[in-house]
């Protein structure tokens, strides 16, 4: 056997492949991610940040994004789904570094299913991070689908393990056909985000457009009065703690606010009519006029209390709202968006009472899978 037969210089590393590997897949999961949310009602720099708050804890919070906070965010998720992919190939690459293609794809599905629900159930708010606002804000789904975009990456691992001119060709042509196909996504979505970002969304395509402009008119006009009371908290807490956790509050709603107006605009090709007085008192949850001036009037010592108080009202309203939409015949766009929503209020009725923990997680896996707050 002469040595350009020899296994190991036709063959790459198991551990550089997977390295290779690693840097693709979560780099397409972070275009992917950053592309695709706006579509299913996620601001993606507001994600990003919750993202950075895993290992930097209060630094990244802030009421509105900051670069450095969207970079910081980034670069952990990548670290993230570059350290699953080096797990896959490397550390378990007795196993896996062999496998076809079409196994691969197959495999990694499952994979993106273990790796994100380690990450939501245990590894963030347990051991080793310990922060349950991303688990309590972000229901498991968003994990879910941005651990398979990686995955989706798995199969080229058959290409990047072999030298140039020694892998078999089907496995060239089926990585490369892939690869091609992964492309052509990304393109397709960055087109679409492209359009969407100057108000031209894919059409409307519910079933009710009466029940589905209500309901983005009142949730827009309910999440008006949702960030004047948290910037309220932002500034007034006394607890540290509660005016950092105020600061989200006011980004991911004014998030959701910008996209539901970009919406309107899309679908409707009119101005957003206002709520009236009488839809805001009917409003689940909404507090009148006399209850946020005892908010905004509350004495240092008693604004903590009255706070937590009217903010986990003024959020269960929001879920009532939102659990309506996302059992109904709605967008699909708006009810993936309402059940977010939906997750993210009653998780930050936890946060303000200090849930963290395995509490965190039992909180949140109810919170997504339960039914609305009475």
């Amino acid at each position: 056997m002469s040595p350009l037969d020899q296994p190991g210089t036709r063959r790459r590393s198991r551990w550089i492949a997977a390295v290779a590997l690693g840097l693709i897949s979560s780099s397409l999961s972070t275009i992917v991610s950053q592309l695709s949310a706006a579509r299913i009602g996620r601001d993606a720099a507001i994600d990003w940040m919750t993202v950075a708050a895993i290992p930097t804890r209060d630094w990244a919070i802030g009421a509105e994004p900051t670069w450095s906070a969207i970079f910081a965010g980034i670069a952990f998720h990548q670290w993230a789904d570059f350290s699953w992919a080096v797990v896959f190939f490397g550390v378990l690459g007795r196993w896996t570094a062999g496998l076809r293609p079409r196994t691969m794809l197959l495999l990694g599905l499952p994979w993106a299913l273990f790796s994100s629900g380690m990450e939501w159930f245990v590894l963030v708010p347990l051991f080793p991070f310990r922060q349950p606002l991303f688990t309590l804000q972000q229901p498991y789904w968003i994990g879910l689908l941005v651990h398979a975009s990686s995955a989706l990456m798995y199969p080229l691992f058959a290409r990047l393990r072999w030298s140039r001119g020694n892998a078999p060709v089907a496995d060239v042509r089926f990585a490369n056909a892939w690869l091609g196909g992964a492309l052509v996504v990304i393109a397709s979505l960055g087109i679409i985000a492209l359009f969407g970002s100057h108000g031209y969304e894919p059409p409307w395509m519910g079933h009710d457009r009466d029940a589905d402009q209500t309901y983005i008119r009142h949730m827009t006009t309910h999440h008006a009065q949702g960030i004047e009371l948290a910037l309220m908290g932002s500034r007034r807490a006394q607890n540290s703690h509660l005016r950092k956790l105020a600061m989200p509050m006011v980004a991911s709603q004014a998030g959701e606010v910008r996209i539901f107006e970009n919406w309107w605009l899309s679908w409707f090709d009119t101005d957003m009519p206002d709520c009236s007085a009488g839809e805001r008192a009917a409003m689940p949850g909404s507090l009148s006029p006399a209850e946020m001036r005892m908010v905004k009037l509350a004495p240092p010592d008693q604004f903590d209390s009255i706070f937590v108080e009217m903010m986990s009202r003024h959020h269960q309203g929001a879920v009532k709202m939102a659990d309506q939409m996302w059992r109904s015949r709605g967008d699909p766009r708006l009810r993936v968006m309402a059940h977010a929503i939906r997750h993210e209020q009653k998780g930050e009725i936890a946060l303000m009472q200090g849930t963290s923990g395995l509490a965190a997680v039992i909180a949140a896996t109810r919170n997504m899978l339960g039914d609305t707050v009475n």
